[in-house]
This record gives structure tokens, C-alpha cells and sequence, in this order.
């Protein structure tokens, strides 16, 4: 007869069937539906046979009616394995725990490396790192991209050209890159200290060098405010490397675009975790399932994939973090509006000629209100600092 498929998943019993009438038992089960297969006459009293699981109770009313008796040779499938396993079941939960145990520990960090470092102090980079979360014995899956660290890292780490995070296994490596800081040279060419724009002088000290303006004084771009030039004309004269400090009140115009209405991008915090086993380039998802809950959302995508020594294997460990973000919209007065255009200018200002520079007024030239935004034309008086050296050529004079 035909073997029933899946004959290991839903268990079978091989079976010894002995009796004057073993030939009317086997008609019997075909006519009852009953499949058998492997069957193996012995002689003629004893034939052998396999028969499914389900079907070892209906043969009591069949031996019964031809007068054969049965006994069971073997027990086949998934059935009695899971019988056998269960009888050891502690051994069975040992094993388990053993695998989520492994799991658990291979998912936290254990160890975090530094390297490349040498003016800063490793204290320190652990410190900052431990703000951003990067510890032993953190959860993997709680850390941020190496990408987003990178530039945590480098805001809270003055003095790096680069930080670079990357994770192997249970093991963080920070690397360091320093800041390279050429020495100061002292200047030892002689020149000139020049105004770098049209400004009016408001304070001028020469440390070395001859001041040829005064408080005041309107000045020009480009001319010299103290000279290296020692000496008068036609007489001994000396060039040196004029130092001092001059400032001035410059003038600056801004035109300004604010829109009323502003959008900005938040993350809520609220995030979905989808995990995945990867062999070559296919994924298998182990957990995560689901439509993801969120309106609006960005995925950040980690692949880990399993080392031997210096060699990556084909198969590893993916999880993708789904983070739900909201946009928030902002609805903001004229005034507001004004005074954010304002203070960027302001901070424009700052950043481009020093944050010792002083806003001495600001004027508003021109504003109107169109299509949603504020615009505004701006003059700002600043006193800032002025000079700027200029190498004196020989011969060149004043």
C-alpha cells in the first residue's frame, strides 16, 4: 500500500501481528480505510507491518474479530520523541535556559576599548561615553547607531578631529582621532596692523609699533592702524612686528526672511524593535511581527554579522528600530518672528567676528508681512575688533 505522508511528524508503530487468519486481518484493514505499509510476512502465522499512530486503537475490534493477536516491535516519529523528551524535561529546560542564557549575555556589552588617545585622559572618554549610554553590561539593542554616537561623542569631546564607535560582538571600540594643534609660532616677519573694513575707531592700545590713528577716527579698509615701521622719515628707522589691539564700531546689514509658521520634526521616544537572523543575504524575522503602530516613523537598520578571528561569517544578527516621530507645527506672532530673525542675526554676528563684539544698535530699515513670513532689512552697529596683520615688504615704507 501507499505511505501516508508525513509518516515521522504524526508517528507510526511497527507491529507484529500473529494468528491463523493474518491474511483476513490485513483485507480487513483495507476495507476499513485502515493504511499499513512495509507489510512483511514471516511465515504463515506472523507478518509484520507499520501502521499510523492514530490508527494502533481501531485494530482491536479487527484482531478480535479474526483471532490474531498484536504486538508493538517500534515506536517511530515525532510523537514518542517528544514522550522521550519529556520524561527528561528538566533536562530539556536546562538546555533552554542554557540557550536564552547565552542569548542574554551575548546581548549586552561586556567591554568598552579605547583607543588612539593621547593628550586626552581615557577617564574622560569613558565618562562621556557612559552619558551617552555606551557601558558594561548595557542591553545592545539600547544603543544608539555608531553614527549618532560618533557625533555625541565629538561634541563632548573637545579637541577630536574624529570619533569613530564600532561594536564587535560584546566589545565597543572607541577610536580617537586628536585634534592636531600646530605650535604658535612667534611672529618674527615685520608688518603692519591694517583695518580689515571701514569702521570708526573706538579704542586703539599699541603693544609694539606706532599708532598712526585715534579714537574716533573714521578709517578705511586696508589702512594701517598702528605701523611696524619705527622712526621718523629720512632719519634711523626700525621695523617691527606691530602688536596691539585695535576696535571699532562696524556696520552690518541683514535682510531677514522668517516664516509665521514653522514645522519641526520630534521623536516621541516610542519605538518598535524587529529582529531578524541573516544567512547570506536573506533575512528570517524571529520577533517584531506586526504592522508597525505609528503614523509617521524612520527606521534605523543594524547588522551584526558573526565573527571567526579576523573573519565576518555569512550569517548573523539584524534589528531594525522602528522610531515613531511627530511633526509639530509652530505658529509664531510678528513680534516673534522678528525677535527669532533678530537673534540669529545676532548670532550670525557673533560667530563670524568674535563673541567679544558688542551689538552697540540695531535699526530696522525695512519690514513687511507676505505670504506667511516677515521679511525685515536690518542694520546692526558693532564694535569689534579690527586689525589685521599685513607683512611689511622691504622697502616698501609707510
Amino acid at each position: 500500500m501507499k505511505i501516508p505522508t508525513l509518516t515521522r511528524v504524526r508517528g507510526c508503530v511497527r507491529i507484529a501481528v500473529r494468528g491463523e487468519h493474518v491474511e483476513y486481518f490485513i483485507n480487513a484493514l483495507a476495507e476499513n480505510g485502515v493504511p499499513v505499509w512495509d507489510i512483511e510476512p514471516k511465515n504463515g502465522n506472523l507478518a509484520e507491518m507499520k501502521v499510523l499512530l492514530r490508527d494502533f486503537h481501531a485494530l482491536r475490534p479487527l484482531l478480535k474479530r479474526t483471532g490474531c493477536r498484536v504486538h508493538v516491535q517500534g515506536r517511530i516519529g515525532l510523537p514518542f520523541t517528544l514522550v522521550k523528551l519529556y520524561k527528561r524535561k528538566f533536562f530539556m529546560v536546562g538546555i533552554v535556559l542554557f540557550f536564552v542564557l547565552l542569548f542574554l549575555l551575548s546581548s549586552m556589552v561586556w567591554n568598552v576599548r579605547v583607543t588612539g588617545n593621547e593628550k586626552i585622559a581615557t577617564e574622560d572618554v569613558l565618562e562621556a561615553a557612559k552619558k551617552e549610554g555606551v557601558r558594561p553590561f548595557q542591553w545592545i539593542f539600547r544603543l544608539d547607531s555608531p553614527d549618532k554616537l560618533s557625533r555625541e561623542l565629538s561634541i563632548r569631546l573637545p579637541g577630536t578631529s574624529w570619533i569613530g564607535v564600532e561594536r564587535k560582538g560584546t566589545t565597543i571600540t572607541i577610536q580617537i582621532v586628536e585634534a592636531a594643534e600646530p605650535p604658535k609660532q612667534p611672529l618674527t616677519d615685520p608688518r603692519h596692523l591694517v583695518s580689515r573694513t571701514d569702521a570708526v575707531v573706538t579704542s586703539i592700545y599699541a603693544e609694539q609699533g606706532r599708532p598712526l590713528v585715534e579714537k574716533n577716527s573714521r578709517v578705511k579698509k586696508g589702512q594701517v592702524l598702528i605701523s611696524g615701521i619705527l622712526g621718523v622719515d629720512g632719519g634711523n628707522t626700525e621695523v617691527v612686528v606691530a602688536k596691539g589691539e585695535v576696535k571699532g564700531l562696524v556696520w552690518h546689514e541683514y535682510s531677514l526672511t522668517v516664516p509665521l509658521v514653522q514645522k519641526h520634526k520630534v521623536y516621541t521616544g516610542e519605538r518598535k524593535t524587529k529582529s531578524y537572523f541573516v544567512i547570506g543575504d536573506r533575512a528570517v524575522q524571529l520577533w517584531g511581527y506586526g504592522k508597525d503602530p505609528y503614523k509617521a516613523s524612520e527606521t534605523l537598520t543594524e547588522h551584526d554579522p558573526l565573527t571567526w578571528r579576523s573573519f565576518k561569517l555569512p550569517v548573523g544578527w539584524m534589528t531594525e528600530k522602528v522610531m515613531e516621530v511627530r511633526e509639530s507645527q509652530e505658529t509664531l506672532t510678528v513680534e516673534e518672528a522678528k525677535k527669532q530673525g533678530l537673534d540669529g542675526a545676532v548670532r550670525d554676528i557673533l560667530a563670524k567676528y568674535g563673541t567679544d563684539s558688542q551689538i552697540i544698535s540695531q535699526k530696522i530699515l525695512h519690514e513687511k508681512k507676505e505670504n506667511g513670513k516677515v521679511y525685515m532689512k536690518v542694520l546692526f552697529e558693532v564694535e569689534e575688533k579690527i586689525a589685521e596683520e599685513l607683512p611689511i615688504v622691504h622697502n616698501q615704507g609707510e
